[in-house]
């Protein structure tokens, strides 16, 4: 596992006078968490942290672990070095929904997806993802090979007995739909949930996980709150999605785990609970979703 922080670097609009430092660290929580969902090869900032340092950094405010989420061939084995090297980190493995049409254009879908499968038996790998839909970034030319990835990563899911992380970008109905009909992992994780409180009861009866990230603090993101306060405590999520999403106020600047307590302590405020009760709570989900850290 090399020490460079990222095979990666994140490409963004740096004209202005944008502060690209690593906020400080916000006050530690007295109940640890986890962070389900990061991306933690992308190297942003003015000064990227290597693996050690991010994990460093979130251990120290009360962050035990991180699942290491994945798009490609390459950062999928990128999640399987991390997790493998430090037991702070569990891997997600899979092609995202807007690099399936890429693939799939290359005649290397299957060969990619063959590629997940492998990686998925690693024991320090407990989900598949990310994957889904998105009809944001990706139009229409694109979608059969985006629906045949997703289905084919659901199978992986269950094949493995493992979790499934789910982005799904303008594409709620398809996601679900697609969930239902071809038979949901029995641990499906909505990364990120960008639905409303309709679709958040859906998923909730549905049994599934709703992962909340820093833009449920954003001014515009009413429907994220209103999908928080109506979804069941034992389903609730919390996530980075870093370097993206930084809450408010520290949007524009890099995001990473140790800036979870941000979040966290916005979602117990919107939902009346004092923060150690959310946190616990949220530990306990994140273990029974994905298993233990240290086994």
């Amino acid at each position: 596992m090399t020490d460079n922080p990222s095979q990666y670097v994140r490409e963004r609009a740096t004209g202005g006078r944008k502060d690209l430092r690593y906020p400080p660290a916000p006050e530690p929580l007295t109940v640890p968490v986890y962070d389900n969902h990061a991306h933690l090869e992308i190297a942003d900032g003015d000064d990227p942290l290597t693996l050690a340092e991010q994990l460093d950094r979130a251990e120290a405010v009360g962050i035990l672990g991180v699942v290491q989420a994945s798009g490609d061939v390459e950062s999928s084995r990128w999640a399987v070095d991390a997790a493998s090297a430090d037991p702070r980190v569990l891997a997600a493995v899979a092609i995202h929904p807007n690099d399936a049409p890429v693939y799939a254009e290359a005649g290397r879908l299957d060969e990619a997806i063959a590629v997940i499968d492998e990686l998925a038996a690693h024991p320090r790998v407990r989900a598949i993802g990310e994957t889904g839909l998105d009809f944001f970034r990706t139009g229409p030319e694109g979608r059969d090979a985006q629906f045949e990835s997703f289905e084919a990563h659901i199978a992986l899911a269950r094949k493995h007995g493992i979790a499934m992380q789910i982005h799904d970008r303008d594409a709620h109905d398809e996601v679900l739909e697609t969930l239902a009909r071809v038979g949901a992992p029995e641990r499906t994780v909505f990364h990120c949930f960008s639905g409303g409180d309709v679709m958040a009861r859906t998923c909730a009866d549905a049994g599934y996980h709703l992962s909340f990230a820093g833009n449920v603090t954003f001014k515009n993101a009413q429907n994220l709150r209103d999908a928080l306060k109506v979804t069941p405590l034992d389903r609730i999520l919390v996530e980075t999605d870093a370097p993206f999403l930084t809450p408010t106020p520290l949007r524009g600047r890099p995001n990473a785990p140790y800036l979870v307590p941000i979040t966290l302590r916005f979602m117990a405020a919107e939902l009346d609970l004092p923060v150690e009760e959310l946190a616990a709570q949220i530990a306990e989900n994140t273990v029974r979703v994905y298993g233990s850290f240290t086994d």
